[in-house]
């Protein structure tokens, strides 16, 4: 029998694009495919960051064990976009779903279709907020910090707000 190891993703997903506590769940669901989804935060609602004008996002964060690579979770995540209607017409715009992988297990990656951990995450209040709900002592592996500390470092501003707590997901 072969040996497959399980690493544990955290991923952020967002929405701001029609019913996006609706999206939220439906790109849980189809997470589900892909590991084990082990805790998903509250939902957030968040002021969009670099392309202020367009309306705000509902944002969560999944931590999920995976016998998958980085790469394969995230082909898998583009896949889940694309079935949900994504299109990439404007860099930061408006999108019914986005997946984004944060940390990987203690993996530090670097290559043109693929940065973990996510290269801004430690700039971002609404990726922060959320990940933080569900792993405060999960360490950045690059910069060798909690999420906690982490966010706890970010300067005022990026409206976040908690709207609900965790949604139950299904798991069969």
């Amino acid at each position: 029998m072969p040996y497959s190891v399980r690493n544990l993703a955290y991923l952020s997903l967002g929405s701001n694009i029609g019913d996006r506590e609706s999206h939220l769940v439906n790109a849980i669901a189809r997470l589900q495919a892909c590991g084990t989804i082990v805790r998903v935060s509250s939902f957030y609602e968040t002021e969009p960051v670099e392309v202020t004008e367009q309306a705000w996002f509902l944002n969560c964060a999944v931590a999920m064990e995976t016998e998958q690579t980085p790469s394969q979770l995230m082909a898998a995540a583009l896949k889940i976009e694309r079935e949900m209607g994504r299109h990439r017409a404007q860099k930061k715009g408006p999108r019914t779903i986005d997946i984004d992988i944060l940390l990987f297990g203690k993996t530090v990656l670097n290559s043109p279709e693929l940065t973990i951990p996510h290269p801004a995450m430690h700039q971002r209040r609404f990726v922060l907020e959320s990940l933080a709900e569900i792993a405060p002592e999960a360490r950045h592996p690059a910069l060798q910090k909690t999420i906690r500390d982490l966010r706890d470092a970010l300067p005022p501003g990026q409206g976040v707000r908690r709207i609900n707590n965790a949604p139950r997901i299904r798991t069969d």
